[in-house]
């Protein structure tokens, strides 16, 4: 069954990250949370609208999945992979990471990409 008004939507991809303090289940869920509540929120995302989710966190993490915390805020229809990254010496520690593939509105604004906590240091270049 194809959803209503698809011929007029585009393929977009959200970029995030953000960082915890220790290797918890509960700060990784929290600060994951937050994180896909903030892209949400300054895109207008609609559930229905997302395609699909990867998530990532460097080595240093592998206390919870952070899909969980997706599953958490309703995303329970929606595709959802978590990764880890590889060990690159300088690399930000504590890091989680997000791509989410959604549909917009042809007319939409660019996606607006969210970085916080220590990650902001990741994309200066953009202003959260």
């Amino acid at each position: 069954m194809e959803r209503s008004g698809i011929a007029s939507m585009r393929m977009q991809a959200i970029r995030g990250a953000t960082t915890v303090n220790r290797n918890s289940a509960e700060e990784i869920l929290e600060a994951t949370q937050e994180l896909l509540v903030e892209i949400t929120k300054r895109n207008e995302l609609l559930t229905e609208n997302l395609i699909s989710v990867i998530f990532t966190m460097t080595n240093d993490l592998d206390a919870a999945f952070p899909a969980r915390a997706a599953r958490n805020i309703g995303w329970t229809q929606v595709p959802l992979l978590c990764c880890s990254e590889i060990p690159v010496p300088g690399s930000l520690p504590r890091c989680i990471r997000v791509l989410i593939h959604c549909l917009s509105g042809t007319d939409s604004v660019p996606a607006r990409h969210v970085y916080l906590r220590d990650a902001v240091g990741l994309r200066s270049d953009l202003t959260n």
